[in-house]
C-alpha cells in the first residue's frame, strides 16, 4: 500500500481549510475548541446532506411529517428525559500539568494508581460532569432561572407527539422527523468535526403499537443503510455494530450501529434504536397530561407507543461523506507519476454541480461563458473560473469535488458546442449548448461511482 497516499485526518483538515469547506472557529484569537465554522464550500455540502435526508424521510414517506422545536425547552423536560441526572461523563484532573481526561479512556492502571497518563502527576477523584450547556433565561440568575442547550433534538419531538396527531390527524405508525443544532459540553473534542460541542442532528422518531416494535425497527435498519448506499457510499466502508448489555441504553429494548471507517479507525456514524415507551411514559409521568395514543379504528384502544428512532449528525456525516469521497490518483503516464486530489462525491450531494471555465479570457470567451452560466445557474449550483491554465482550474474543481466542467473555447463560438468533462473519469465530449442541462440531468440520474 502506497501510505504517501493514502487518507488522514490531518489531509482532510488541510484540503476543508485550502477550498472552504471548514475553519477553525474563532482563528484569529487562537480557535475554540470544539466548535468549527463552515465555509462557502462547506455548507453547500452539508445543506445537501441535509435536504438528501429530508427528502429521504418526508417527501418519500407519507407518514412522517416535519417539526423544527425550540433549542431552549422547559427544564422539566430535562428531568424527564433523565438528562439532569444520568447524563455525565466521569472526569479527572491532573493537579501538575492541569490536563483534563475522561476516566474511562485512561488506562485502568494509571487510574488505580492516579497518575496522569500525559506527565505522571497526581489525578484528582473522578467526579460526575454534566455534559449540558446550563445558562439563566431572566433578568435574575438564580435556581428559578436555570435553562440548558438542549444536548439532542428528541426531546422537542416527543413532547410535540400530541399537537402533531391532532393539527395533522396522523395515524399510528407515522413518524417525525427533525434537524436541528444540538449541544454537549464535552471533555474530550478531537478529529475535526467528529465530536463538538456544537453540532446538528438529524433525527426522526417514528411511532408504533407495541408488538410491532421489533418489525418496524427492521424496516428502519433496512432504510438508513439503504441511504447511504443510494448516496455512493462505499459499502465496504461501513458496518453494523450491535449495542451489547452493557452499552444498552436504560430506555432500550435494542440498538444498532451503523459504523463508518474514518482514518482513525471504524466510529458511529447513526444509531437505529428501539426505545420502547420510556420516553412518551416519562413524560406523561413528570408533565401530568396524558399521551396515550387513541386508536380510533380499533374500538378507541388506547396505549402509549413505542418508538423507533433513528438518529445521524449530520455534521458528523459532513465529515463520513468528506473522508469516503477522497482520492489521490496517479494520472501521470510510465515513469512520469502525476498525483491529482479528487472529491468524488454523487453528483446530488457535490456543493458545486457544475463549473463555467472559458478557455481563454479574450476574445469574447468569457462573455459567452457567463451567459452559459446564467443558463444553467436556474437548474444547478455553479462555479466560474477564468483563473490560471485550465489544467489548473480542473484540479482546482477536481479538489471542490464539482462533477462536471463545462469549458467554453473558439469551437464553441462556430458551432454552439461546449466541452463537457467529467471529473471521475476525465473524459471530455462534446455537447451542444441548448441540450446541456438535459445532458447533466441524465448523468446525475445514472452516476455510479466506479
Amino acid at each position: 500500500m502506497d501510505t504517501a497516499h493514502s487518507i488522514t485526518m490531518e489531509k482532510i483538515v488541510s484540503l476543508c481549510k485550502r477550498r472552504g469547506f471548514v475553519f477553525q472557529s474563532s482563528e484569529v484569537y487562537g480557535g475554540q475548541a470544539g466548535a468549527w465554522d463552515y465555509g462557502p464550500i462547506g455548507i453547500e455540502l452539508k445543506n445537501n446532506i441535509q435536504r438528501a435526508w429530508w427528502k429521504e424521510m418526508t417527501q418519500l414517506h407519507d407518514n412522517i411529517v416535519g417539526l423544527d422545536a425550540a433549542i431552549l425547552m422547559h427544564p422539566r423536560v430535562w428531568e424527564a428525559s433523565g438528562h439532569v441526572e444520568n447524563f455525565t461523563d466521569p472526569l479527572v484532573d491532573c493537579k501538575k500539568c492541569k490536563a483534563r481526561f475522561r476516566a474511562d479512556q485512561i488506562d485502568p492502571g494509571l487510574l488505580a494508581q492516579k497518575k496522569c497518563p500525559e506527565c505522571g502527576g497526581e489525578l484528582t477523584d473522578t467526579r460526575k460532569f454534566n455534559l449540558m450547556f446550563k445558562t439563566h433565561i431572566g433578568p435574575a440568575e438564580d435556581t428559578a432561572s436555570v435553562i440548558y442547550l438542549r444536548p439532542e433534538t428528541a426531546q422537542g419531538i416527543y413532547v410535540n407527539y400530541k399537537n402533531i396527531i391532532q393539527s395533522n390527524r396522523m395515524k399510528i405508525p407515522f413518524g417525525i422527523a427533525q434537524v436541528g443544532k444540538a449541544f454537549r459540553n464535552e471533555i474530550v473534542t478531537k478529529n475535526f468535526i467528529f465530536r463538538t460541542c456544537e453540532f446538528e442532528q438529524m433525527e426522526m422518531q417514528f411511532f408504533v403499537k407495541p408488538g410491532e416494535d421489533e418489525k418496524w425497527f427492521n424496516y428502519w435498519r433496512g432504510e438508513r443503510w439503504n441511504f447511504y448506499k443510494k448516496y455512493g457510499v462505499r459499502q465496504e466502508k461501513l458496518r453494523w455494530h450491535q449495542h451489547g448489555p452493557d452499552e444498552l441504553a436504560h430506555y432500550a429494548k435494542d440498538a444498532y450501529d451503523i459504523e463508518f471507517e474514518f482514518p482513525m479507525g471504524f466510529r458511529e456514524l447513526e444509531g437505529v434504536h428501539n426505545r420502547t415507551n420510556y420516553d412518551l411514559t416519562r413524560h406523561t409521568e413528570f408533565s401530568g397530561k396524558d399521551l396515550q395514543y387513541i386508536d380510533q379504528d380499533n374500538g378507541a384502544e388506547r396505549y402509549v407507543p413505542f418508538i423507533i428512532e433513528t438518529s445521524a449528525g449530520l455534521t458528523r456525516n459532513v465529515l463520513m461523506f468528506l473522508c469516503d469521497a477522497y482520492d489521490e490518483e496517479n494520472v501521470g503516464a510510465g515513469d512520469k507519476p502525476d498525483w491529482r486530489t479528487v472529491l468524488r462525491f454523487h453528483p446530488k450531494i457535490a456543493p458545486i454541480t457544475v463549473a463555467v471555465l472559458p478557455l481563454f479570457k479574450k476574445d469574447g470567451l468569457s462573455e459567452l461563458a457567463v451567459d452559459i452560466r446564467n443558463g444553467l445557474r436556474e437548474s444547478f449550483m455553479t462555479d466560474y473560473d477564468e483563473g490560471g491554465s485550465i489544467g489548473k482550474r480542473y484540479r482546482r474543481q477536481d479538489e471542490t469535488g464539482t462533477p462536471f466542467c463545462v469549458t467554453i473555447d473558439y469551437q464553441t463560438k462556430e458551432d454552439n458546442t461546449v466541452t463537457v468533462r467529467f471529473r471521475d473519469s476525465m473524459e471530455q465530449i462534446r455537447v451542444p449548448r441548448d441540450e446541456l442541462t438535459a445532458v447533466i440531468n441524465r448523468e446525475i440520474s445514472s452516476y455510479s461511482r466506479k
